[in-house]
């Protein structure tokens, strides 16, 4: 039993949890930008997969995968701007239009899939990103295993985490946010355009969720799969909501629900493994059972999920 432990947790184990945390933790982060003004994220899913497809789509066509990562910033926006206009213009509930693009994405990925490369399971391999090896961290022991070769992506993912602290936390453009999501009366009252800045924020949120599916596609992997995001959206709702609504905690969540999905990968390759739908459910369970405690203790924005009528003071459209 001890062997099967030091199998499990060892350092290569815990940077595979790093890679897997990445897109995950960019969801919940973009999840916190959007929801600290008022809009529940539920369309994390439908996000993650339009960044998916449009990073390999883009490298498909141009050989750039740079390219193909802006491609999915670009698609993310859009689709954050998609669920502005439902849930800020057209007043619909935020739940249930979070779940309508989780659904279009999915549908409209799968379709595209086989309409450009006639084929219903994968893309064609396209160039992927590089893996970039940081000089002074790869010569660190232990650090160097673990932060010295990935791609540049996880190192986006590690800065963002505390700069969107700090954006929000400590400058006049995250107040103004936090204000929003907390009382928009007060925030109209003092000035701040509601509307437009939650606008704003749900396209800077599709941005970062979208490169979350770029890490998936072209970091990760290099092509595009249906339903490749595979349920990522939903644990970075819940990796959001246990982070308290702070970009670290989420990061940190994120890092916790990787490490649980690296372990069940490395139970499966033991001699004699568990069942292996049984050892498949773990990272899904502590999802399910971190958020049901979560909830209990969260203090969510106060007007999260509230709207503000689009037509009232200097926050109309």
């Amino acid at each position: 039993m001890s062997d099967a432990w030091e199998v499990i947790f060892q350092i290569n184990t815990l940077t595979a949890a790093l890679r897997l945390a990445t897109p995950i933790a960019l969801a919940a982060m973009a999840g916190t930008l959007s929801e600290r003004a008022g809009v529940i994220n539920i369309g994390l899913e439908g996000k993650l997969l339009a960044g998916a497809f449009a990073a390999v789509y883009v490298t498909y066509v141009t050989g750039a995968p740079w390219l193909g990562v802006l491609a999915a910033m670009a698609a993310g926006m859009l689709v954050g701007l998609l669920l502005g206009l439902f849930a800020i213009r057209l007043r619909a509930d935020h739940v249930v239009a979070g779940v309508g693009i989780n659904i279009l994405l999915l549908g409209l990925t799968t379709w595209l899939l086989q309409v450009v490369w006639g084929g219903r399971g994968t893309s064609p391999a396209v160039t992927s990103l590089p893996r970039w090896s940081i000089p002074v961290l790869r010569d660190i022991p232990v650090v160097g295993e673990l932060l010295g070769s990935h791609s540049p992506l996880v190192y986006f993912t590690l800065l963002a985490a505390p700069a969107l602290w700090l954006v929000l936390f400590r400058t006049p453009a995250g107040l103004r946010v936090r204000l929003i999501g907390e009382h928009p009366e007060a925030a109209d009252t003092v000035g701040i355009a509601v509307n437009r800045t939650q606008y704003l924020t749900l396209m800077a949120a599709g941005a970062l969720a979208a490169l979350g599916g770029a890490q998936l596609s072209l970091g990760d992997l290099a092509w595009f799969s249906q339903n490749m995001s595979a349920g990522r959206g939903y644990m970075a709702l819940a990796a959001n909501v246990f982070g308290q609504w702070n970009p670290v905690g989420s990061l940190l969540a994120a890092l916790l629900f990787a490490l649980t999905d690296a372990v069940q990968m490395r139970i499966q390759t033991l001699p004699n493994p568990w069942p292996a739908e049984l050892v498949q459910m773990l990272p899904y369970l502590l999802t399910i059972l971190v958020l049901s405690g979560a909830v209990r203790r969260s203090r969510p924005p106060a007007a999260l999920g509230r709207h503000y009528p689009p037509d009232h003071g200097a926050g109309a459209l």
